[in-house]
């Protein structure tokens, strides 16, 4: 089964602030999908959680039965999904459920942390978003 490399990326200016999603899929090192979107004010978590959401969905519908290499620069993320990190705020939780509920799409999904320096291009798509709503 093909493996495919999913960038997620999530921002807000000020913790809430105006916040935006973005997410990078490639195959084999070749750009398949990049979107992003502006989610109005919300936290930096629930941005990188509505990044994670957004990608999946689109997956689900182009690439479904894929194994999935899912990267971010939000280590909370990681751990949440990994189970090592309880959930106590409501709408992480909500948007946890839509990730598992999307999860059953794929393979085998690994969760990575990888350095915000690695992420640039989902971060770039970010804040595209958030410059053309503010």
């Amino acid at each position: 089964m093909s493996t495919l490399s999913v960038y997620c990326d999530g921002g807000a200016r000020g913790n809430p602030g105006p916040a935006a999603w973005g997410f990078v899929v490639k195959k084999n090192g070749t750009l398949k999908k990049e979107a992003a979107g502006f989610i109005g004010v919300a936290t930096n978590n629930v941005a990188e959680y509505t990044a994670l959401v957004e990608a999946l969905k689109w997956l689900s519908q182009n690439f479904k039965a894929y194994d999935l290499n899912i990267y971010l620069d939000s280590q909370l993320v990681v751990l949440q999904m990994a189970g090592r990190y309880k959930v106590k705020n409501a709408k992480l939780r909500e948007l946890i459920f839509k990730v598992r509920s999307l999860e059953a799409n794929f393979g085998k999904i690994s969760y990575r942390h990888i350095e915000r320096a690695k992420n640039k291009e989902a971060d770039r798509l970010v804040n595209i978003a958030l410059n053309g709503a503010t």
